[in-house]
C-alpha cells in the first residue's frame, strides 16, 4: 500500500502557511508570460483561480460547458460565506473556526488545510467587498452577518437575494477584466471530456464544443479541475441538472486517486419531493433555521391527521409540537450541524411523525420569529399596547426583508404562504465532501494536475457546515492555488508551448471519439435519463442518509448490473455534429455508474459512523454517529484498477496534534 504524501509543512499549525509561503519557489512576471494554464470549470473556485492567475501574468484558457462563467453552479447557494472576522465580538478566532470546521466534520479532515482555510478567510470577504459584492450591512453601515448550524458564532456574511450569485458575479467581473486584457481565453459551451498526459505529467485537454459537435485538443503546462461535486449521483439532488462528474472521474482514470467518495452531505432544509417527474429538489438556505422552528406533532394521531390533510399545523398548540432538535440538542437547537439536523428529521419521519401526504416532511415555523420581531419593533416605533394583527405585521416585514425571496419561491412552489402556514421540509442530497485526492499544494496524484473547490476530497471532513463551500471554493481559488502551482510551475520557464501533434493527443482523443461513436450508433431501447433514474433509487435507498452492510452490497451488485444494461441498451438520438444533450449527459451517466459503485466500496469499507457517512451497525446508544478513530482515522484514497471493483485502497493517516478527538456534541 502507497504511502500518500500530503506535503503538510512542519512546524506549528499556526505557522505553517506563513512559513510555507516563504520558502516555495517562485515564477518572475516575465516568465509566466510563458507559461500556460487551463482552468476547467468556471464556478466560484475556477472562477476565481482563473482570475487571479491571469492578474500574475499567466495564460489562461478558462472552460465553461454553460454559456457564461456567470452561469456556474454555485449561483444555487444561497445563505452566506463563512469567515472569522468577529465582527460581533462573540468569540470568533481564526481558531475557533479551524475548531468548528474540524468537530462539523467530525474529525475526518486535515489540520493544515483547515487551519489554512480559517486563517485566509478574512481575506476573502476584503477582496469581495473591494469587487463590489453588495453583502448586508447593520444600521452603521458595517457588514452584517449571523449564525449557521453547527457553530456558538456569527460567521456567516451574506448578501441579498442569493450569496452565490453575488459573490461569482465578483470573481465573473474580474475574470471580464482579464479577458479583455486577452489574459483570459474563454471557451463557453464547452466540455472537457479528458485529460492528456506528456511523460506522466497533464499537458492538455481533450473538450468537446457542445453547439458544434467539434472535439478539440487544447494543451497547457498545467491543468486545473474545479467542476464541483457529484450530488447528482443521486439523480434528485439539490445541484443544477448538468452538474456532473465526468472531468473528475477522467482525471481519476487517468491516475488521481479518488477520495471518501462516501462522504456526502444531505441537506436538512429542501422542499420535499413531491413526485416522479422531478428532475431536481430545490433547496431551501441554511440561513432560515436562525429564526425557523423545527417540529413535528407530539401525538402519532395528530401526524396522521395532517397526512391526511384533516388538521392543519396552525390548529395544534404548544404543547403537542414536538421541537425536537431542541429537545435532543438543547445547546445548539435548530442550528445543530446539517448531518446532525437530517438524520434527526428522517427518525422522526420513519417513527410515523411526518407532515406531508408521504410522511416525509418536517415543519419549519417562524410564527415565533414574527411575534419576536414585531414586538421589538412595536417598543422601537414607540407603539403602546400594540394589536396581535400589529405584532404580525411588523414581525412579518422583518422576516421578509431577511428571507423574502425564500419565502416567494415556497409559496410559487407549494402554493401556501409560509407566513402564514408553516414550511415543510426534509434532507435532499446536496455537497459532496468527498472528491479527488489532493496534497497541501492542492495537487492530484497526477503531477501538473490540479484539483480545487468541491471536486476535490474537501477540507471539510466527513461533514460541512454551513456557508463553508463558498469559502473554500474563494480561498482555494483567490489565495491558495496561485501560490503553490507556482512552485511547480517554476520548472517550466524554458518547457515552450506544449505541442498538440503528438501521439498522446492523438491517443486519448481516438478513445473520446469512440465513445462518443458508441453512444449514437447504439441504436438501444432505453433513454440516459432511464438509466440514471434507476441508479438514483439505488443510491437513495441502499446508500442514502443511513446504510448497512447488507444494503450496501445489494446496491454494489444492482448499480453493476444497471451499468451492464446501459452498456447495451443506451440509447442516444440525434447526431455527433450538433448540439446534443443526450449525448453529453450519456457520457455523464457512464462515469456516475462507476462513481456510485466506488461510493457503495468506500461506505461499505467504512465500518464506521461519522459525519454524513452513518452506518446503523454503528451508534451510540442515544442513535447517534459512532467513530472507530483507532481504525478508521484516516482518508481513503482509491486508485483505478479497470474496474471500481478493482479500485486499490490507498490510505492517508490523519494526524491530529491540534484539536482532541473526541465523541462530538451539540448538546
Amino acid at each position: 500500500m502507497t504511502t500518500l504524501n500530503s506535503k503538510i509543512p512542519q512546524g506549528p499549525i499556526k505557522d505553517k502557511w506563513t512559513t510555507y509561503k516563504d520558502k516555495i519557489n517562485l515564477v518572475n512576471p516575465a516568465n509566466k508570460r510563458n507559461i500556460d494554464i487551463i482552468v476547467v470549470g468556471t464556478g466560484l473556485a475556477g472562477g476565481s483561480a482563473a482570475a487571479s492567475l491571469a492578474e500574475l501574468g499567466y495564460n489562461v484558457k478558462a472552460f465553461a460547458y454553460q454559456d457564461s462563467p456567470r452561469r456556474a453552479h454555485s449561483i444555487a447557494a444561497q445563505g452566506g460565506i463563512n469567515a472569522s472576522k468577529n465582527y460581533m465580538g462573540d468569540g470568533d478566532s481564526d481558531y475557533r473556526l479551524f475548531y468548528d470546521t474540524v468537530k462539523g466534520g467530525d474529525y475526518r479532515s486535515r489540520e493544515a488545510n483547515v487551519h489554512r482555510l480559517a486563517e485566509v478567510s478574512g481575506n476573502i470577504i476584503d477582496q469581495c467587498v473591494a469587487q463590489g459584492v453588495p453583502f448586508a450591512r447593520d444600521y452603521g453601515g458595517l457588514l452584517d452577518n449571523r449564525s449557521f448550524g453547527g457553530v456558538l458564532v456569527s460567521r456567516t456574511f451574506y448578501a441579498k437575494g442569493q450569496t452565490g450569485q453575488q459573490l461569482l458575479l465578483g470573481a465573473y467581473s474580474a475574470m471580464n477584466r482579464q479577458i479583455a486584457r486577452g489574459k483570459i481565453e474563454m471557451f463557453n459551451r464547452h466540455e472537457m471530456l479528458d485529460v492528456v498526459k506528456i511523460d506522466g505529467k497533464a499537458r492538455g485537454i481533450i473538450a468537446r464544443d457542445l453547439i458544434t459537435g467539434e472535439i478539440e485538443r487544447h494543451s497547457a503546462h498545467a491543468v486545473v479541475v474545479a467542476t464541483g461535486g457529484y450530488g447528482n449521483v443521486y439523480f434528485l439532488s439539490t445541484n443544477a441538472m448538468g452538474s456532473n462528474a465526468t472531468a473528475a472521474w477522467k482525471i481519476h482514470k487517468k491516475g488521481a486517486y479518488f477520495a471518501n467518495p462516501c462522504f456526502t452531505q444531505i441537506h436538512p432544509t429542501c422542499i420535499p419531493r413531491s413526485g416522479d417527474y422531478q428532475s431536481k429538489l430545490t433547496l431551501m438556505s441554511e440561513s432560515l433555521r436562525n429564526d425557523g422552528r423545527i417540529w413535528v406533532p407530539k401525538n402519532l394521531k395528530d401526524a396522521k391527521a395532517i397526512q391526511e390533510g384533516k388538521l392543519k399545523p396552525t390548529e395544534l398548540t404548544e404543547e403537542n409540537r414536538d421541537y425536537f432538535l431542541e429537545r435532543r440538542y438543547p445547546a445548539f437547537g435548530n442550528l445543530v450541524p446539517r448531518d446532525v439536523a437530517s438524520r434527526a428529521a428522517k427518525e422522526r419521519c420513519d417513527a410515523g411523525f411526518g407532515v406531508n401526504a408521504t410522511g416525509e416532511a418536517v415543519y419549519l415555523d417562524f410564527a415565533a420569529a414574527i411575534n419576536r420581531y414585531g414586538t421589538e419593533q412595536a417598543k422601537i416605533h414607540g407603539i403602546h399596547n400594540p394589536s396581535k394583527e400589529k405584532i404580525t405585521e411588523l414581525g412579518q416585514a422583518i422576516i421578509e426583508e431577511k428571507y423574502g425571496n425564500l419565502f416567494q419561491m415556497y409559496e410559487k412552489i407549494i402554493d401556501e404562504n409560509p407566513y402564514k402556514t408553516p414550511m415543510m421540509i426534509y434532507p435532499a442530497t446536496h455537497y459532496t465532501m468527498g472528491g479527488v485526492w489532493v496534497d497541501y499544494n492542492l495537487m492530484t496524484t497526477v503531477p501538473g494536475l490540479y484539483c480545487i473547490g468541491e471536486a476535490n476530497f474537501s477540507d471539510h471532513g466527513a461533514n460541512r457546515l454551513g456557508a463553508s463551500a463558498l469559502m473554500q471554493g474563494l480561498a482555494d481559488g483567490y489565495f491558495v492555488l496561485p501560490y503553490t502551482i507556482g512552485d511547480y510551475l517554476a520548472d517550466d520557464i524554458r518547457t515552450g508551448k506544449i505541442p498538440t501533434d503528438g501521439p498522446e493527443f492523438d491517443e486519448v482523443e481516438k478513445s473520446v471519439k469512440d465513445q462518443l461513436d458508441f453512444f449514437i450508433n447504439n441504436k438501444g431501447t432505453h433513454t440516459v435519463d432511464y438509466f440514471h433514474k434507476k441508479l438514483g433509487l439505488v443510491m437513495w435507498n441502499k446508500v442514502g442518509m443511513a446504510r448497512n452492510e447488507k444494503n450496501l452490497k445489494e446496491a454494489i451488485k444492482e448499480i453493476q448490473e444497471i451499468r451492464e444494461d446501459f452498456w447495451k441498451n443506451v440509447k442516444v438520438p440525434g447526431n455527433l455534429n450538433e448540439f446534443n444533450q443526450e449525448l453529453e449527459k450519456a457520457g455523464r451517466v457512464a462515469d456516475f455508474l462507476e462513481l456510485g459503485e466506488l461510493f457503495a466500496k468506500d461506505a461499505l469499507e467504512r465500518e464506521e459512523s461519522c459525519g454524513g457517512h452513518f452506518r446503523e451497525e454503528h451508534v451510540t446508544e442515544d442513535g447517534e454517529a459512532k467513530r472507530d478513530d483507532k481504525n478508521y482515522a484516516y482518508v481513503a484514497a482509491w486508485e483505478y484498477k479497470g474496474k471500481p471493483s478493482e479500485a486499490k485502497l490507498h490510505k492517508e493517516q490523519l494526524e491530529f496534534k491540534d484539536i482532541e478527538l473526541k465523541t462530538r456534541s451539540y448538546k
